[in-house]
């Protein structure tokens, strides 16, 4: 090594340790006591019981041991007490991740099968085994062995055909999928907001909540009432007042929702012309009449079933068989003691309850042999008008709605136009 490199090593390790004394001298000292704040603050709970069970009196014999005790005791209650006040602390600070869409549950309603767990399916491809037909029982056969091709449709789409249905893939059958916004995020937040401040988790799922108030709905339609709920509960529930623009929007709004309700209990009455009703209702408010139960999707299927019903409720019932049925009666005649028959009073009264309990239960009985009778001869009604259909369906080849074939390449279906280049 060179005198030059050895002159260079000295100066370097000079300037070096005047750098780090400089350091050492005037940042040193702040610099260990910030280090050792954590130290401290792990140590505080012994430090403090320390200190404070100093101050305990000392002495010998019988005043020595009370004063080892209430060291002990002072040590114990100041050691638990910092503890605990230091594990209040860090909950506050150390707490779950505050999600606006969830409001920390981590879950929400599935948005593919809308909480039911199951979600609709039509064939987009498969696979058939060398002679079969796309009957039911192959395409099943298919779908089970995996060599078919599904599209899931969700439950907001509404085709008014009916499709076959399968456990949502979404949510696993659950109807409950896990939260976008916390899904692979760490639910642990380091924050210094709940210590002054409440929780914000309550506050989101009150801001959420709608008033249990009772009939609303039917209250509505009077609007005087409507006004009340719509403008003046707001305004004095906020401290404000709504500018003339928000009212004239808001009423407006009420009044488009009324008219979907008036026209609603007309459909509801099932009066002749109510299906040409019920597309007025859809085109009005799509979103809503989807999901309201007064609209009937299967308009033919509905007529039908109607009108099966009708011919049902025309037919008179056979008398009901005499042991069909059994009720739990409450009174029976040990409900009556010996002594209480020897009076003529209670032997009147106990006759005339069990002639009545005898009366309510066979018009009880009677209206559900009625009632069983009905719907079996429903469902035999039924059974006889889809029965054809049925032996078709199984040896047929399935429908358009069910099947949805692949795309056509349009790129191979066109036909190649030769093009001439004249040079």
């Amino acid at each position: 090594m060179g005198k030059g490199t050895n002159k260079f090593v000295k100066n370097t390790k000079q300037l070096f340790d005047s750098q780090f004394k400089f350091f050492n001298r005037h940042l040193g000292e702040p610099l260990a006591h910030l280090l050792d704040i954590p130290v401290k603050i792990i140590l505080s709970p012994f430090t403090i019981a320390n200190d404070i069970s100093g101050s305990a009196p000392r002495g010998f014999g019988i005043p020595e041991f009370i004063s080892k005790v209430s060291y002990s005791a002072i040590f114990a209650v100041a050691a638990l007490g910092t503890c605990d006040i230091a594990l209040e602390l860090g909950k506050k600070v150390i707490c779950q991740r505050n999600c606006q869409t969830c409001n920390g549950w981590n879950a929400l309603r599935c948005t593919m099968c809308r909480g039911t767990g199951k979600v609709m399916y039509q064939v987009k491809n498969y696979t058939l085994r060398s002679g079969e037909k796309a009957t039911a029982e192959a395409i099943a056969d298919a779908i089970a062995e995996n060599r078919a091709e599904l599209v899931h449709l969700p439950a907001t789409m509404d085709l008014n055909v009916p499709l076959p249905s399968k456990d949502c893939d979404s949510c696993d059958g659950s109807g409950v999928m896990k939260c976008p916004e916390c899904k692979d995020k760490l639910q642990i937040r380091i924050s210094a907001d709940d210590i002054i401040d409440p929780p914000w988790k309550a506050y989101n799922i009150m801001k959420k909540m709608d008033y249990p108030y009772e009939h609303i709905i039917h209250s509505m339609k009077d609007p005087s009432i409507a006004a009340f709920w719509l403008i003046t509960m707001p305004q004095i529930m906020g401290g404000f007042e709504f500018d003339d623009e928000v009212k004239q929007k808001i009423w407006w709004q009420y009044k488009e929702n009324m008219r979907y309700d008036h026209l609603r209990d007309a459909v509801a009455k099932r009066k002749p012309g109510w299906e040409y009703l019920q597309e007025g209702l859809i085109s009005m408010d799509p979103e809503r009449a989807r999901n309201d139960p007064v609209v009937i999707k299967n308009i033919p299927y509905y007529k039908a079933k109607t009108a099966l019903e009708t011919e049902v409720m025309k037919l008179n019932p056979p008398p009901r068989p005499q042991n069909w049925g059994e009720l739990d009666v409450p009174l029976n005649e040990s409900s009556w003691s010996e002594e209480d028959l020897k009076d003529p009073k209670k032997l009147y009264e106990m006759t005339v309850l069990l002639n009545a309990q005898r009366e309510i239960a066979e018009k009880i009985l009677d209206d559900q042999w009625e009632t069983n009778w009905r719907q079996e001869q429903l469902n035999k009604m039924l059974e006889e008008k889809l029965q054809p259909y049925i032996q078709n369906i199984e040896t047929a080849v399935l429908p358009q709605p069910i099947l949805t074939g692949p795309p056509k390449n349009d790129q191979q279906s066109r036909r190649r136009t030769r093009r001439w280049w004249f040079f």
